[in-house]
Order: C-alpha cells, then structure tokens, then sequence
C-alpha cells in the first residue's frame, strides 16, 4: 500500500502527523472498515461498452468524481509542497481543494484548473477576510467552510518553522462561537459558492442549505476532532436524504478504492475527496503520484460500474447497494 511506503519515506514524526486521529482512534480507524457494510446489487442488461465516470461540479467538468481535499502542510511531505500536488491534480483532470494551512504561499502555487480554497472563521475575521479575497483573487472557484473544528487538538506538529509566528497568535484560532451566519457571510465577501465541511447529521446539513450553503461535505475531519464520531459511511445517506438534491453533497473519510467511491455516489454523494491518500502519494512520488492516486481511483471507479451495469455516474441510484 503506498500508505506503507510513505511510511519508509517520511520521517516519523511527520508520518505520525499525518496519519494519526485523536483519542484512541477509533473514528480513524472504523472509517474504511465502514464502507465494507455496504453490497452491491448489479444491474442487468445494461450496455456497459463505454463507462464515463465525468462529473461536473459549480461549472467544472471533471473527468471523475474524485477529488483532492484540504490538507495542511504538504510541504511536509514534499519540498515542493501544495505546488507539487496542484500538478498532479491537473495531470488527472480532477480539482484540488487548497487548505488555508497549506505550506506554499498562493503565489508559488500554480492553480491552472479548477480549484476551491478551505477557510476557517477565525477570531479574527479580518484576517479571514483577506485569506478568502486573496483566494478568490487567485482563481478559487468556491469556498468550503470547516466548521467542525471550534478547538485544534494539542498534537506536536513537525518543522514547526513552517508555520509562520501569525499562526499562532489568538486572532489566528478558529472561532469557537462560530454561528450559521457565518455562510452568508463568506458567500457575499467571496462572491462564491460556499460549502460546509464538517456535516454529519441531517438536522445540521438542513441549517446550512437554508442559510445559505451551496452544498455540504459529510466530514469527521479524518478522526482528528472528536473521536467516536459517526463514520461518515454511516452519516451520508441520512445527510443526503435530509438535503433532498437541493445542493451537492460531498464525502471524505476512509476511501480505499473505486467501490467506496461507488458506494458513497449510490448513498447519494455528488463526489468524493481523499485526504490521506493524497498525501502518501505525493510523498512517495511527487506531482507523478499525486496524478496516478486520483487516475487509479478513476480507473477502479470505471471497472466496477462497469461491472454493476452503470454506464454514467448519472445511471448511479440508492438501489446499486444494500445493507451487508
């Protein structure tokens, strides 16, 4: 697995960083193991000769449903950093997700395709502010809001050079009375679509649609946060169902291979995103990587609809799957 192999590359305590959740792990570690509760049901006579996994999100035709989200500090993993992975995303026609923790200033970054920058609402949202208008100044074609973090962990982060001394001060913290105002907020300062990443339950993904969300990512934050959250295999069908095709529904958390990927669009996802595989691949293989992470996913994705009878992502409904 190239987790394995990012293992032999990167020093400890990065890989230590990258990988670990919070607490005990459990959300970390019953992520994957949660998109195996689902079976497929194949579908019959159906003319799978040429299978299109092409997707297209706010404008964007994507050549699959499989993108890279946020993550901070690639340059932990690569000299080169976010620069290195916006390549490789762009290699495999897919949209980055830039994190407003990356390691790469924007200007060092190059953003050619399609691509959406994380924000958080800081305490001070003057500094918010300028992030998101930099951002949208630099090409970000929407917003994603994380609000599942009202407090960071204590977790040592490696190189803490990288971090410039701002990030660190009170103004810099996420804030912790982040209220749904917040959407409309950063849509009229953006003049974006803004998504909220962190939604897992259906009472929560209703509020965001009605104030204002342009769609909503299932997220535990990769167990991160809070341990023994909901797997977000778990968590997106009743999120999707509470939306009602009224936005985008986006996952992450635990994506192995194309049958998750699948399974989350049958569950009623419009994409996915990969965190963690992401960054083993760029550790282990650069832009190079990166692309070929995003590719074989799309490939794996290709060969199992094929196999279900599903020729297009839009010939994907609740019935492909059931309960194992």
């Amino acid at each position: 697995m190239r987790q394995e192999a990012a293992r032999a590359v990167l020093p400890p305590a990065v890989f230590d960083y990258y990988q670990d959740g919070f607490g005990a792990q459990v959300s970390r570690d019953e992520a994957a193991a949660a998109w195996r509760d689902w079976r497929f049901v194949p579908q019959l006579f159906r003319d799978v000769s040429r299978v299109s996994t092409e997707v297209e999100l706010f404008g964007a035709r994507l050549a699959g449903p499989v993108l890279a989200g946020p993550t901070a500090l690639h340059t932990l993993a690569h000299p080169e950093g976010e620069a290195e992975t916006a390549r490789g995303v762009e290699a495999a026609g897919s949209l980055l997700v830039l994190s407003s923790r990356a390691g790469r200033p924007l200007s060092e970054i190059p953003l050619t395709r399609p691509w959406w920058f994380q924000s958080y609402v800081l305490r001070d949202r003057d500094i918010t502010e300028r992030q998101v208008r930099a951002a949208v100044a630099a090409g970000a074609g929407a917003i994603v809001l994380t609000a599942d973090a009202p407090y960071v962990p204590l977790r040592p982060v490696p190189q803490a050079g990288e971090l410039s001394p701002a990030a660190r001060t009170v103004g810099m913290e996420q804030d912790p009375a982040l209220e749904l105002g917040a959407i409309g907020w950063l849509a009229r300062i953006s003049g974006k679509p803004v998504l909220v990443k962190g939604v897992l339950g259906a009472r929560d993904a209703v509020a965001c649609v009605d104030a204002g969300a342009a769609g909503v990512i299932v997220s535990n934050h990769g167990g991160r946060q809070l341990d023994r959250t909901v797997a977000t295999a778990r968590a997106l069908g009743p999120v999707a169902a509470a939306v009602a095709g009224r936005v985008p529904v986006l996952v992450d958390g635990g994506i192995q291979d194309g049958g998750d990927v699948l399974t989350a669009l049958a569950l009623g996802a419009t994409a996915v995103l990969l965190g963690r595989p992401v960054l083993w691949a760029l550790a282990t293989g650069g832009a190079d990587g990166v692309r070929d992470c995003l590719d074989l996913y799309r490939a794996d994705l290709a060969r199992t609809m094929a196999q279900a009878g599903l020729p297009a992502v839009e010939d994907i409904t609740a019935d492909v799957v059931t309960r194992g």
